[in-house]
């Protein structure tokens, strides 16, 4: 992850046209797959378990509260994982050095429908097999929601000029991890979990 490209040029990662077409997205795309996705299994949730309002919500932040964790450990050990072979190091290419080397390229700033439906049947198939199934509609949306919030806050950050605040903060944290320290800093939506395991980056 030496290459870093200062343009928002992009690099083609397949020959095979379908795959390439399939690598790319724009930003508005995941709103379109999982904002239905939220509104099903939250319907789901209030009429049809019958939850309360109170259980509802804190299933629902239970939810939001694990994405933020599950944010962190996919980014700092799966994404940053650099196998020795060279077809590990093509597939961490594919799904997270390319990043890297092209930082501003605002179609693949977002995960690919191709990556996140499949990961997120797998995390509802998780979640069901832990959790009690009536509270599993309602926690699923706030996971979801929060994935949301990463992804939207991961292309504002790449692409938005911000002057103060929460988002100059988490853009200075995010462009640190990409221009200075990759090694740091592996919140992107939130520095809580780099704070708790002391890998945020170190003050000068």
């Amino acid at each position: 992850m030496n290459y870093k490209s200062t343009s928002e040029e992009s690099t083609r990662m397949f020959k095979n046209d379908f795959l390439e077409s399939l690598s790319k997205v724009h930003w508005s795309v995941p709103l379109i797959v999982f904002v239905p996705v939220i509104l099903f299994f939250s319907w789901q949730s209030l009429v049809g378990f019958q939850l309360t309002p109170l259980t509802f919500f804190a299933c629902f932040v239970g939810g939001l509260a694990t994405w933020t964790l599950t944010e962190y450990v996919l980014h700092r050990f799966i994404f940053h994982w650099v196998p020795e072979s060279e077809w590990g190091k093509r597939i961490h290419f594919i799904f997270h050095g390319v990043h890297h080397d092209y930082p501003n390229d605002a179609f693949r700033l977002v995960m690919p429908p191709s990556v996140s439906i499949p990961l997120a049947l797998l995390f509802y198939g998780f979640f069901f097999l832990v959790l009690p199934s009536a509270y599993v509609p309602a926690f699923f949306p706030g996971f979801i929601v929060g994935y949301l919030f990463y992804d939207l806050t991961h292309y504002a950050i790449h692409h938005g000029n911000f002057k103060s605040g929460f988002w100059k903060k988490m853009k200075q944290h995010h462009m640190t991890h990409h221009y200075v320290d990759a090694s740091r800093g592996y919140g992107v939506s939130s520095t809580l979990w780099d704070k708790i395991f002391r890998s945020d980056h170190l003050k000068k």
